[in-house]
């Protein structure tokens, strides 16, 4: 069977759609008709997501953040995560952890982190992520 004739077949009848929806049959769906109330995604999937997820924060934070990439793996990992969480325009909202951060004073950036709505959000995450910016 000819995968690629196939797969524009099933993309013809049902289209192509890249944020869920609602089909006619009332079900979340998303893609080439995936529905996802029944199906789901298998955990194969949920990483390939969730990598490509990664990739484009660690490039957003290159981007936007100075000295990101002289940081520890520790620091960093800390910030994708933070980022990951909140959304790039929510974390470029620490402005005093960010520009602490810049003058590599981590005490204060971890300390900044805590001192915070989302802190008390996220609980526990927070405090693994503030002892990751304080400890590198």
């Amino acid at each position: 069977m000819d995968q690629q004739k196939l797969e524009q077949q099933l993309i013809e009848h049902e289209g192509l759609r890249l944020k869920p929806y609602v089909c006619p049959a009332g079900k979340i769906t998303i893609g080439a008709g995936r529905n996802l109330d029944d199906n789901g995604i298998s955990t194969a999937e949920a990483m390939v997501l969730l990598r490509n997820d990664i990739l484009a924060t660690t490039l957003r934070l290159e981007k936007v953040v100075p000295g990101f990439r002289s940081l520890s793996e520790r620091r960093r990992m800390a910030l994708i995560d933070m980022c990951y969480n909140l959304g790039l325009p929510r974390l470029l909202k620490f402005k005093k952890m960010l520009a602490a951060m810049l003058a590599r004073d981590f005490d204060t950036a971890a300390d900044e982190m805590l001192d915070s709505v989302w802190a008390d959000q996220v609980g526990q995450r927070a405090h693994t992520l503030a002892t990751m910016m304080r400890e590198g």
